[in-house]
């Protein structure tokens, strides 16, 4: 495990969503090893018990699809370690449709993952960031800077997450905390690996989406989003940092 440096969050309270799996996983793993306390959202009790093991760590299973449950994330950390001071909105969900067959229901969920819980978690927490002069980091994607074929609703998520991100980073720009956002190329995780891909589809389209360089190890990006909470980023405010294996240089 690289890029947490023991002591680096010593003192420090994070809540790190989608933790049980994937880069969730290893972001929690690199704050606690860097002397963070550490709160972890995830919708499997089981991966999160597995996950998230040790006295100066503790967890919450949440379907952050609803507004009410991130509400109660953060009044759940706050009850448990006094405070927040770093919130990581990485849980997200992607599977690829033609755009004609995307349901209301599929429509919404994407959206109400990948974009509105990261609202919601963010509008609950910030009363106790701005106490602490804290920071948030939320993990767009590449498909935030692009389009992708098949994905019409998680582009229009994470599209719409980095303009959450660059609207929050000016509206508290003399307040004080940080906000800042992350978008990954292709990572060696669950939901990468389980793609459901739609019916006939055309795949020189879908490799489009591929960086030369192949997958990411989670923990890859998870230096850059733990550096962006630490002290070390205390100049980094409204940025976008993409991770993506030299896909966008391409």
């Amino acid at each position: 495990m690289t890029g947490s440096g023991a002591g680096r969050f010593d003192g420090r309270v994070a809540v790190v969503t989608g933790a049980s799996s994937g880069l969730g996983q290893a972001v929690a793993e690199q704050l606690i090893e860097g002397g963070a306390q550490v709160f972890g959202v995830g919708r499997d009790e089981d991966r999160l018990a597995k996950a998230l093991e040790g006295p100066e760590t503790a967890w919450l299973a949440a379907d952050l699809t609803d507004p009410a449950a991130c509400t109660e994330v953060v009044g759940a950390c706050v009850d448990r370690f006094g405070g927040i001071d770093i919130l990581v909105n990485a849980a997200g969900a992607h599977t690829m449709r033609h755009t004609a067959e995307v349901t209301d229901a599929d429509w919404h969920h994407d959206l109400a993952i990948n974009l509105n819980a990261p609202f919601f978690l963010s509008r609950a927490a910030l009363p106790h960031l701005l106490d602490r002069t804290g920071c948030i980091v939320n993990v767009a994607s590449v498909a935030a800077l692009e389009g992708q074929a098949y994905s019409a609703a998680y582009c229009a998520a994470k599209h719409g997450l980095l303009g959450l991100t660059r609207a929050m980073a000016l509206e508290f720009d003399s307040r004080g905390i940080r906000i800042n956002a992350v978008c990954p190329g292709g990572m060696t995780t669950p939901m990468v690996q389980n793609f459901t891909f739609p019916t006939d589809p055309d795949y020189t389209l879908i490799m489009k989406v591929a960086a030369a360089r192949g997958l990411m190890d989670p923990a890859q990006v998870a230096n850059v989003i733990t550096f962006l909470c630490s002290d070390d980023a205390s100049a980094v405010h409204g940025a976008v940092y993409t991770v993506d294996n030299g896909k966008m240089s391409l």
